[in-house]
């Protein structure tokens, strides 16, 4: 029984259930759910069930809508309270590495960061702690929830209409986590790469 099956016996509820992964993904804080390829998943579905491609993309974009509100709130009003050098999953380094990717590219990291893991979970309590306002956060939000729902419902229902997709469903999942995860071990290698060389020289 693959991931689609599972999913099936849920029937369009599924997509409610993935929804609700989405939310508390962007919202609560929990940055290692598996929103993308959640949703990818329920697309699939939703093409096996024979449901219109807008109703899944409609529903992770509203999701993830949500989920971003809720992230600007907590960091707005709660802050520094909730990350701690000691934390397990509330990491100080995990919000310091989104505020200088918030830094970076501005307003438009809301959007890219939807499609980075992780990332995604502090981008909105970063630009709630950064004083951004509110509206142009939402208005951000919003179009980042949309385009990120619609890549992933859209693929994932096109694909979804491959019998092989379909029975390899997982794969594919493990692939779009793959692809999304790559870019931060890199990241992470050449940082320790540098820690590494910089002691050295120190040492010296």
């Amino acid at each position: 029984m693959n991931v689609i099956d599972t999913l099936s016996g849920f029937g369009t509820f599924a997509l409610i259930l993935i929804a609700l992964i989405v939310v508390v993904e962007n919202g609560l804080l929990f940055p290692f759910l598996p929103g993308d390829s959640l949703v990818f998943a329920g697309a699939v579905l939703a093409a096996a069930l024979g449901v219109h491609w807008a109703v899944p993309a409609v529903i992770a974009a509203v999701a993830a809508l949500v989920g971003g509100e809720i992230g600007f709130v907590v960091g707005r009003r709660f802050g520094p309270r909730l990350f701690r050098p000691d934390a397990r999953v509330l990491k100080e380094r995990y919000l310091a590495d989104t505020g200088r990717f918030f830094l970076r590219w501005g307003s438009l990291a809301i959007v890219l960061a939807r499609f980075v893991p992780i990332v995604r979970t502090y981008v909105a309590p970063a630009a709630g702690m950064s004083g951004m306002p509110h509206v142009r956060f939402s208005a951000w939000n919003a179009a980042s929830a949309v385009i990120w729902a619609g890549v992933l419902g859209a693929a994932g229902y096109l694909l979804g209409s491959i019998p092989w997709v379909a029975a390899n469903i997982e794969w594919m999942m493990l692939a779009i986590v793959v692809v999304t995860i790559a870019p931060i071990v890199v990241i992470v290698l050449v940082r320790y790469r540098a820690g590494g060389q910089t002691a050295g020289t120190a040492a010296r």
